[in-house]
């Protein structure tokens, strides 16, 4: 690891990218191939690949407690380095190494000081610790149970460590390395390091989920091996804002236009009767909806397909309409999903994509051949076993000009292929916007027929067309203790916008959650704070929220420069991470775009 944390001191010593590239390059060509791969899923920011679902579940409370232990730092010596850094990994190397372990220091085996709460101070150390060691920690890690065992073995992890392999390690651990270095660059080190295209390199990558099994491959120049690897989430494609009619149909002539729905993006993977759902953030969701997988386990080949799950009204007649995102909130992030729950908030998928299928990865096809891989896969016709057990057809609602069906069979509607026209002038969106919203949705989609697949790109072939208040995604980075009724819970919200690597905050908003939200809410603020300051917490960056606001204006009060009027909470956003969070660049845009302040 010691070489590992020198390279990433490196690459978070440059802006330059060629120059992060050949760092890595380097430092991969150095390694064996079996410490190269695990150290490119470490460079990646993650302690496992990415198709893993294996988590450390490790918080920085713990993180924050191992670190008190093992450094003989006081709470506020610890805020203080906090402060000064903002990222949990500086901290670590910053204060482990101020309890006196030199570069050269290491633990050994040593027992625990109860009566201090910290480890004695290391003795010489004889062995270095490797990257393929840390990884099998981060496993031993993810297998224990309970905070005691698990904060056991990162005090070994970190005791083993010099300071600055600390530093890195606890990074990982919070996934946050800080270090200019996305997977995208580790995927170009690898094109670099190995003499392959860095084409070959992303497609292998996105086939098998693992970055340290395409550096493998890479090694062995075996990349046309890599095949797909089924129930590992790829990124989804994503849309830009567009304005107004006239500017959506600007940047490409014919579109395929469909009603934008409130409810949550997902990605569904069918292979040999196994259906299992991921969210935006590539989280598995399935057991939040569980009536869903047997509507498409009947599916006549493997299949990923792209879509929106959303809270359903069915009425009598078959027919049916999407419902507001808030009777979908009851359904998220539940384990457990009762037969009540199901039958009270009622769920459909609504496909309007697909991604895989038939062996072929369909990526590269343009939307208008991927849209009718999607009605020849539906108008198949898919079977699942009913509530009887009987094996019969399940019920799709049927595609017509933006308005639903109705359904063949008396079992509920599951599976819907989004309804979807074809549009050439604004007029014509106007009308359809117009319809889109009398129906409950949020807008409309608008996306270019000749446009492949992008995932994770957000670029100009789909773009979403909404007319509200003006909302923004933004990262939870600190709370306070309300007041009055609110004097025992965690309810003011500092949020933030991201800035390159960093957070900026804009914010600060305390209206919009359900006390029953805000009781969560504090439960998890607690079990994940960084700093705590009496009334007011730091938090751990991973809350993302929607906000809205009357307009943008600038302020000294916040890094950023600019301060949000009236912000209030609009919902939580648990299937958005961090990373999906709007930039200051788009709260540029909107002040720019308010009250005449030019384009």
């Amino acid at each position: 690891m010691r070489k590992f944390a020198e390279t990433c001191e490196a690459i978070a010593g440059t802006t330059k990218k060629l120059l992060k590239i050949g760092i890595v390059a380097e430092y991969f060509r150095s390694r064996t191939v079996e410490e190269a791969s695990v150290s490119a899923v470490f460079l990646s920011g993650r302690p496992f690949p990415a198709y893993d679902e294996t988590t450390l579940q490790v918080g920085g409370r713990l993180l924050w407690q191992v670190l008190e232990q093992s450094s003989g730092k006081s709470a506020a010596e610890l805020s203080a380095a906090y402060r000064r850094f903002g990222d949990l990994g500086a901290v670590a190397g910053e204060v482990l190494g101020d309890s006196g372990r030199g570069e050269e220091n290491t633990p050994g085996l040593r027992s625990f000081d109860s009566t201090h709460g910290r480890l004695p101070r290391a003795s010489v150390r004889t062995h270095e610790l490797s990257a393929i060691e840390a990884e099998n920690y981060f496993r031993r890690i993810a297998a224990a149970r309970g905070p005691a065992a698990k904060g056991a073995l990162v005090r070994e992890l970190l005791e083993r460590a010099t300071p600055l392999e600390a530093k890195y390690l606890v990074k990982i651990m919070t996934g946050d390395l800080r270090i200019g270095l996305k997977e995208s660059l580790v995927e170009e080190a690898i094109a670099r390091a190995y003499d392959a295209t860095l084409a070959q390199v992303q497609r292998a990558n996105m086939l098998v989920g693992d970055i340290g099994e395409t550096l493998r491959l890479a090694a062995r120049g075996a990349l046309g091996e890599a095949h797909m690897r089924m129930f590992h989430p790829l990124g989804f494609m994503l849309a830009s804002p567009a304005e107004s009619a006239e500017e959506a149909l600007s940047f490409f002539e014919q579109a395929s236009v469909e009603d934008k729905y409130d409810g949550i993006r997902a990605q569904a993977h069918a292979s040999a009767g196994e259906v299992r759902f991921f969210s935006r953030t590539r989280d598995e969701i399935t057991e939040s909806f569980p009536e869903l997988p047997d509507a498409l386990a009947g599916l006549p080949q493997d299949a990923i397909l792209d879509g929106e799950i959303v809270a359903w009204s069915h009425s009598e007649e078959g027919a049916g309409r999407a419902l507001p995102f808030s009777a979908l909130q009851q359904r998220l992030g539940r384990k457990k999903v009762s037969a009540e729950l199901m039958r009270r908030v009622p769920v459909v998928y609504l496909v309007f994509d697909v991604l895989y299928a038939g062996g072929e990865l369909l990526l590269e096809r343009p939307l208008h051949e991927r849209m009718r891989i999607v009605d020849e896969l539906l108008a198949k016709g898919i079977y699942h076993k009913g509530h009887d057990g009987a094996r019969r057809k399940t019920s799709l609602g049927a595609q017509g000009m933006l308005a639903f069906g109705e359904a063949d069979e008396p079992e509920p509607v599951r599976v819907i292929r989004a309804p979807f026209v074809r549009a050439s002038k604004p007029e014509e969106l106007e009308e359809l916007f117009t319809a889109a919203q009398a129906r409950g949705n949020e807008g409309l989609m608008i996306k270019d027929l000749e446009s492949p697949y992008t995932p994770g790109r957000r670029g100009k072939s789909w773009l979403k067309m909404k007319r509200e208040l003006a909302t923004l995604d933004v990262v939870v980075t600190a709370v306070e203790y309300g007041h009055g009724k609110r004097i025992g819970v965690l309810s003011d919200y500092t949020f933030a916008v991201r800035d390159g690597e960093r957070l900026v905050n804009v914010g600060k908003a305390y209206s919009g959650l359900t006390d029953v939200e805000i009781a969560e809410m504090t439960k998890w603020f607690l079990e994940h704070t960084l700093d705590d300051q009496g009334f007011r917490r730091e938090v751990e960056p991973k809350i993302v929220l929607e906000v809205a606001f009357n307009n943008v204006m600038k302020s000294d009060r916040h890094e950023s420069g600019y301060a949000l009027r009236f912000p209030r909470i609009v919902r939580l956003r648990p299937d958005k991470s961090p990373e999906d969070a709007d930039t200051i660049e788009r709260v540029e845009e909107i002040y720019r775009r308010q009250d005449g302040h030019g384009q």
